[in-house]
């Protein structure tokens, strides 16, 4: 008989009986207003969860499958910091869409919970079902506005090439399994414990493996679904995909190499290598000619995650610790975009191309400021969080002779900000053709304002975030 510690689940656990009363809670209501009511339930049961993550003890359970630590810990806490905020921003915009059905936050809070269990899978079966269970309620709030064209192509186009990477992920785990003869992170480890090369099989294995997991956070040459599904996908969806789900896949992606081949790090950095230098290059270029900000902003996610590969290519404590800050600062900076995006609207309809922020300043000085905030955070201009970010896992790519990659990130930063700066120019210098309407609801400026503060302040207390995250890599080393 194998015991299993259920206590070191306890978070997960929680976050599957409450989607299921949810369900259940939004099925029987009769209220008109049983969408939000399950909402707010659903925000609750993400916080309820967060302060669960921080009380849950370190450990490996179900046979060796599931682990929580400091780095599994401190990823859970940025996917429901994310979920929650996304779930908020939805509320309204829900009611004014006419798409205010209780399905919306379930689905959210079963992504969440399918997150959480990537980030603490040991195990490449563990590992697929996270995933698995993380991406099909992705898919359905992808197209979750039925009666809109685009949406629906979005969730089409997501759920196809969804369905591509996962074969590929699942051939490289078969491949992975036959030359090693273990699933297990740790079983893998072992086998390979002494070799100083991979053999052939293992590599196919280990490149397969990699690139499903590219396609979950979008690096080139995985990337095309990206600005169709960004643009096409409700706003609220565009902010929760931006944020909570590149946490979970970057953290996926970091132990699911390190941990099994660390040893093997000739066998996997080049590739790493290969798609983090095209994301910054690609995500650099091909935002300089949008139009629409939701594709702009598809663009600006695919080169931020080629800069946070940056960092695990540098296959370090130092390295893994800057992904982790550059995460938590991009997260923050994503959410508070996407909270400015939502707020502008002409008439009943929500705008989103870069011609409706001409003289925003003028009209929305406050909502101007912020974005102005977010735009040089995310062109990494100092004193800004973004250039800490940046500045962390160039430094580790430094540190391990990755001069070449490190100057092809310092290089897309300089042509990436020049897209970022031409909003705060139509914002504060061009005239408005038309002025905006009000910004409708208190949440998101509330979003909005202390995401622009974090951001600010993070020059001046970031000792809280640097800690936890070097505690949170170092697990990974031993």
């Amino acid at each position: 008989m194998i015991s299993h510690d259920y206590a070191l689940a306890t978070p997960e656990i929680f976050m599957a009986v409450a989607a299921m009363a949810m369900l259940m809670i939004g099925v029987f209501s009769k209220s008109e207003n049983a969408a939000r009511m399950v909402s707010w339930i659903g925000i609750a049961v993400l916080l309820v969860a967060l302060v669960l993550v921080t009380l849950t003890d370190d450990g490996v359970t179900f046979a060796g499958m599931f682990v929580t630590d400091a780095f599994s810990g401190f990823a859970k806490v940025l996917i429901l910091a994310g979920t929650a905020v996304s779930m908020l921003m939805a509320i309204r915009f829900n009611e004014r869409e006419q798409m205010n059905r209780f399905e919306f936050p379930v689905l959210m809070t079963i992504a969440a919970l399918g997150m959480m269990m990537m980030v603490s899978a040991n195990d490449l079966i563990a590992l697929y079902i996270g995933i698995e269970l993380q991406s099909l309620p992705l898919y359905v709030l992808a197209a979750f506005r039925r009666d809109s064209v685009r949406a629906t192509e979005a969730g089409l186009k997501y759920f196809v090439l969804g369905a591509l990477s996962s074969g590929m992920l699942l051939y490289g785990c078969s491949m992975i399994y036959g030359f090693t003869g273990s699933t297990g992170f740790d079983g893998i480890a072992a086998a390979l414990e002494g070799q100083e090369t991979a053999g052939i099989g293992l590599v196919v294995g280990i490149v397969f493996l990699t690139a499903g997991l590219a396609f979950k956070v979008s690096a080139v040459p995985f990337h095309m679904w990206t600005p169709d599904v960004y643009e096409g996908a409700p706003t609220p969806v565009t902010a929760f995909f931006a944020s909570a789900p590149k946490v979970a896949a970057l953290a996926l992606f970091i132990r699911a190499v390190l941990e099994p081949f660390g040893g093997l790090e000739d066998s996997w950095v080049q590739i790493i290598w290969l798609i983090s230098a095209l994301s910054m290059v690609l995500g650099a270029f091909a935002a300089i000619g949008q139009t629409n900000i939701k594709r702009l902003m598809a663009y600006s996610s695919i080169g931020h995650v080629g800069y946070a590969l940056v960092g695990l290519a540098a296959a370090t404590p130092e390295g893994v610790q800057g992904v982790l800050i550059y995460l938590a600062i991009y997260l923050v900076m994503n959410l508070g975009a996407f909270a400015c995006i939502l707020g502008m609207r002409r008439g009943t309809h929500p705008v989103e191309s870069l011609d409706d922020l001409k003289g925003l300043a003028q009209t929305h000085p406050g909502m101007a400021l912020c974005l102005s905030i977010f735009m040089w955070s995310l062109a990494g201009i100092p004193p800004l969080a973004g250039f800490f970010g940046k500045l962390y896992v160039f430094r580790a790519a430094i540190a391990s002779e990755l001069y070449v990659l490190a100057v092809i990130g310092v290089l897309a930063s300089v042509v990436g900000a020049f897209y970022y700066l031409r909003i705060i120019k139509l914002m504060y210098f061009d005239d408005a053709q038309e002025p905006l309407g009000r910004l409708s609801g208190r949440e998101l400026g509330v979003v909005m304002g202390v995401a622009a503060v974090l951001i600010v302040g993070f020059s001046v207390l970031p000792f809280w975030l640097v800690d936890n995250t070097l505690s949170a890599a170092q697990v990974l080393f031993g």
